[in-house]
């Protein structure tokens, strides 16, 4: 039976699949078929990853959840190596002068997704082993080594959306297990001083960085994925142009399945569409903070931190993938969970969901 608390994860994360299947199939009409000649390659391929994630979403129901705790070192290292190998000849894949595929046969297994995973799963753990030594220096340093190791990789790529986003998850499920404010405000600083610095010394983030504050005064050159952006949602007004109606997505805004797909969805389902997406991942990060929290009161303290972090791991990256459509944020390339194309993306949040509904399953039985 669908209790409650299930339902508040369930709802929004079903209408986010079906938004999903059907704005992949719309927004890449016209890239697919300049690719590929074919107008729904895109969408075929993500019906695809949906009918994987299922089979995904069901293992994670079927495992206990403390199997997690107890492998969390082993999965950590598999995402180590998975983006060590990336780097060798003839396993990682350049694309759009990015090294962040590892392609098997048809499929493109994208390592800092699965990295984001894993570094929820091993900091969650790693929080109920050494709760009482957090806030002393090794204990608050330690955790910091592994997030480095893994934030050099995946920078490597080059890939700043992601270090960010592991950034602050590793941040987050620190500070809800109990490190001070004074570490917190710490960890924050050297964050956004470290961005700062890949930003300057790289010429071609330097160049967004500078042009999102006035895109259309770069509009042929790195403002130009940006004031495609903003046109399309200007042009969606409250209620849209209407499925499949939208103007931006044909070849002029670039990415229109991926990184900016949202600015497709306002465009041809107005703020209103805008909105109800927002409201969706509200919803479904609330019931996962609620899980979390049911979780914590019966001392399920590992469930408690892997529910809060899988909640903050969908909200960050909503937020960016959002606030670089609305030009709020530098552009970075960050999918919109369950919405955006692509297989590894949408096959590890809807494990994670799996994660979060078993955790609620759990919280039940000890009632």
């Amino acid at each position: 039976m669908i209790n409650r608390d299930n339902a508040l994860i369930i709802f929004p994360f079903i209408c986010l699949l079906f938004i999903g299947v059907v704005m992949v199939s719309s927004a890449s009409v016209y890239v697919s078929e300049d690719i590929y000649s074919s107008p729904f390659h895109f969408a075929s391929r993500q019906i695809i990853f949906l009918i994987i994630g299922i089979f995904a979403l069901i293992i994670a129901i079927s495992l206990p959840s403390n199997l997690f705790l107890t492998l969390d070192w082993l999965i950590l290292l598999g995402s180590f190596i998975l983006l060590l190998a990336l780097f060798f000849p003839g396993i990682g894949t350049e694309v759009n002068g990015s090294l962040r595929w590892i392609r098997v046969g048809p499929i493109n297994i994208q390592p800092s997704e699965v990295s984001k995973l894993a570094l929820l799963i091993y900091i969650s753990g790693y929080c109920v082993r050494r709760l009482g030594e957090i806030n002393t220096t090794l204990g608050f340093f330690r955790p910091l080594f592994v997030l480095a190791l893994f934030a050099l990789l995946i920078m490597s790529q080059p890939d700043l959306g992601s270090t960010l986003v592991v950034g602050a998850l590793v941040m987050a499920v620190l500070f809800f297990a109990g490190i001070s404010f004074l570490q917190f405000s710490l960890l924050i600083s050297l964050m956004g001083g470290l961005a700062a610095i890949a930003i300057y010394l790289t010429p071609f983030r330097y160049a967004r960085f500078i042009s999102f504050t006035e895109p259309f005064e770069h509009f042929y050159g790195p403002g130009w994925q940006l004031s495609n952006a903003l046109l399309g949602i200007g042009r969606g007004e409250w209620f849209g142009l209407g499925l499949g109606n939208g103007m931006q997505k044909n070849l002029y805004l670039p990415e229109p399945h991926t990184d900016f797909i949202f600015a497709v969805i306002v465009e041809e389902f107005g703020l209103i569409g805008g909105l109800i997406i927002i409201f969706l991942f509200a919803l479904l990060v609330f019931g996962m903070i609620k899980t979390s929290i049911s979780a914590l009161e019966r001392g399920r303290l590992f469930q408690g931190f892997v529910a809060f972090g899988a909640g903050i791991l969908i909200a960050v990256q909503a937020v960016f993938n959002i606030g670089v459509n609305l030009g709020i944020l530098p552009t970075k390339g960050l999918t919109l969970p369950f919405i955006s194309y692509g297989g590894t993306s949408l096959i590890l949040f809807m494990f994670l969901i799996g994660m979060i509904l078993r955790i609620n399953f759990e919280n039940k039985l000890t009632n």
